[in-house]
């Protein structure tokens, strides 16, 4: 009988215990804004999965909608100011 051997190292859960260093971690708070408002436009839309959109729930999808455009125009605007050129 031949044994069978692995020919790359295993990956332990060890291996991967890493954490964030300090640029992805301002990255991510940079980005902040935009990730919390598309957070409340999904919390709009998974409201009115199971069930007719009232009138109110439609101007708050709208709302939510606007907040990640202005989010997104916002980080759009701060990258390009600190990369030198002009938004």
């Amino acid at each position: 009988m031949k044994t069978i051997a692995a020919l790359q190292a295993t990956v332990t859960a060890a291996s991967l215990d890493f954490e964030p260093t300090d640029t992805e971690l301002d990255a991510i708070e940079v980005e902040m804004p935009l990730i919390l408002a598309e957070v409340a436009l999904l919390d709009t839309q998974i409201m009115t999965i199971d069930r007719p959109a009232t009138e109110l729930d439609m101007r708050r999808t709208r709302r939510a909608r606007r907040r990640v455009l202005a989010a997104r125009r916002d980080l759009t605007n701060r990258t390009a100011t600190v990369a030198g050129g002009a938004a």
